[in-house]
C-alpha cells in the first residue's frame, strides 16, 4: 500500500474497515461507530487537497475520530442527565417528544460554549450564574481583581449571544 492517500475514494477503501474496527473497539455499538466512520470521512470532503498529501492517514483519521468519539460521549452524558432529570418529573409535567429534542439541542450548544471558554471565564461565569456569586466574591475565590472579573463576565456574555445566534461556538 502506498504511503500517501491519494484520493478520498482511494482513502475510504484502504482504511474505512480498520477505522471501522476502531471505533467499535471504543463504542462497543457497531451502530455508533459506523455513524462515527461515516462522520469521519464526510469531514474530510472539504480538504481534498490535504487528504491528497497525506503520509499517515491513518493516524489522521484517528486524530478526527477520537475528537467525534469525545462529541458522541459528551452528548450521551448530556441526553442522559436531561433523560433522568425528566423521569423525576410528575407524567403531567413531562416535556413533549419535540421539547425533549429542542432542549437537547440547546445544552449540547450551551456545553460547546462552555467548552470554548477559557477555565476562568468559564469558572467566573458559572459562579455567578450558578452560584450567584457577586463580582467581588468571584475574584477572591479565582484571585484576580473585580475589574477582570468583568471582563471574563463580558467574553463570557458574549460567547452566549454567538451561541443563540449560531454564529461560534468558541468565541472567547
Amino acid at each position: 500500500m502506498d504511503a500517501r492517500a491519494g484520493t478520498l475514494a482511494d482513502l475510504y477503501r484502504q482504511h474505512h474497515g480498520w477505522l471501522l474496527g476502531w471505533l467499535r473497539a471504543r463504542l462497543g455499538c457497531p451502530h455508533n461507530a459506523a455513524d462515527l466512520a461515516h462522520d469521519t470521512f464526510v469531514r474530510l470532503l472539504g480538504n481534498r487537497r490535504q487528504v491528497e498529501q497525506l503520509a499517515e492517514p491513518r493516524a489522521y483519521l484517528t486524530t478526527i475520530a477520537r475528537g467525534l468519539v469525545v462529541d458522541h460521549w459528551r452528548r450521551r452524558d448530556i441526553e442522559q442527565a436531561w433523560l433522568q432529570a425528566v423521569a423525576q418529573l410528575p407524567e403531567a409535567l413531562a416535556p413533549s417528544p419535540e421539547t425533549r429534542v429542542l432542549v437537547i439541542e440547546a445544552l449540547l450548544r450551551i456545553d460547546a460554549m462552555l467548552d470554548g471558554l477559557r477555565p476562568k471565564v468559564r469558572e467566573a461565569f458559572l459562579l455567578s450564574q450558578l452560584d450567584g456569586l457577586g463580582y467581588r466574591e468571584i475574584g477572591e475565590r479565582l484571585g484576580v481583581s473585580e475589574r477582570m472579573i468583568k471582563k471574563y463576565m463580558a467574553q463570557a456574555m458574549l460567547a452566549c449571544m454567538l451561541a443563540l445566534d449560531g454564529d461560534g461556538l468558541h468565541a472567547a
